[in-house]
């Protein structure tokens, strides 16, 4: 196995860490945004590691190398991987997703799976032409209740990405890669811009209480901006918290 990792924030270090200490040999070069904590644990297992500038620039590296890469892996990866770079590896691109696809492909499915109150959880994937529709790899679902916001949701999914991966890596070494096409008809696509949109409260608009604290709650995520509304010229957040009562 030639395995090309192209890694992120803590989730893509998480993984990163993991696949050095257990399957060193399988880890032909390592991509990263900047000289950053995964970037230093590549460097430390004596892992090719180069940082991303273009796709171009990581194809002539993949050139200069000599490399014969099997398959790509996109862990917490922020960018969208177009050719040429996505044909490179021989058996394609695999891409981490926190939502229980094909709900809420694309941008802040944390925020948009209690909105919509739709499933939600992390899932494996290969990467196609249209954003997160490729067929699933495997998945884990994130159940949810009254006392669950953006923030908690989030974190969750972070933590089962690590396990699905852990779990289903194996497999993945071995190219015995379970494929299921999805049925994007039953699915929801948003993109990053429409958050801010949808996070804005009307003051004179009827909402459905249901409606309001799943917003609220949607978008109360600590050290991240929250819903708000506008009155008398004024701006003002809303965050909130639900708590079970007790008996």
């Amino acid at each position: 196995m030639n395995l090309l990792l192209m890694a992120d924030q803590r989730i893509g270090l998480e993984i990163a860490r993991w696949l050095f200490e257990r399957y060193r040999a399988d880890v032909a070069l390592v991509v990263t945004i900047s000289e950053n904590d995964i970037f230093l644990a590549a460097r430390d297992s004596k892992i090719a590691c180069v940082t991303f500038k273009s796709a171009d620039q990581v194809c002539s590296q993949i050139r200069s190398m000599g490399l014969e890469l099997d398959i790509g892996l996109l862990a917490w990866w922020p960018n969208l991987v177009k050719a040429p770079l996505l044909g490179v590896p021989k058996h394609g691109f695999i891409n981490t997703h926190p939502s229980l696809l094909p709900h809420d492909r694309g941008k802040h499915p944390n925020f948009w799976a209690l909105v919509d109150q739709v499933p939600y959880g992390v899932s494996l994937h290969f990467v196609g032409q249209c954003i997160d529709s490729g067929d699933i790899v495997a998945q884990t679902a994130v159940p949810y209740g009254w006392q669950d916001n953006g923030a908690t949701v989030y974190a969750r999914a972070c933590e089962e990405t690590v396990r699905l991966f852990q779990a289903t890596y194996p497999a993945i070494r071995k190219l015995e890669i379970p494929r299921k096409v999805q049925d994007i008809g039953i699915g929801s696509f948003h993109l990053a811009a429409e958050l801010e949109q949808a996070s804005i409260i009307d003051l004179d608009r009827h909402y459905r209480a249901r409606d309001l604290l799943n917003l609220l709650r949607a978008r109360t995520f600590p050290g991240h901006p929250a819903c708000w509304f506008r009155d008398g010229g004024e701006a003002y957040e809303v965050r909130i918290e639900i708590n079970k009562k007790s008996q």
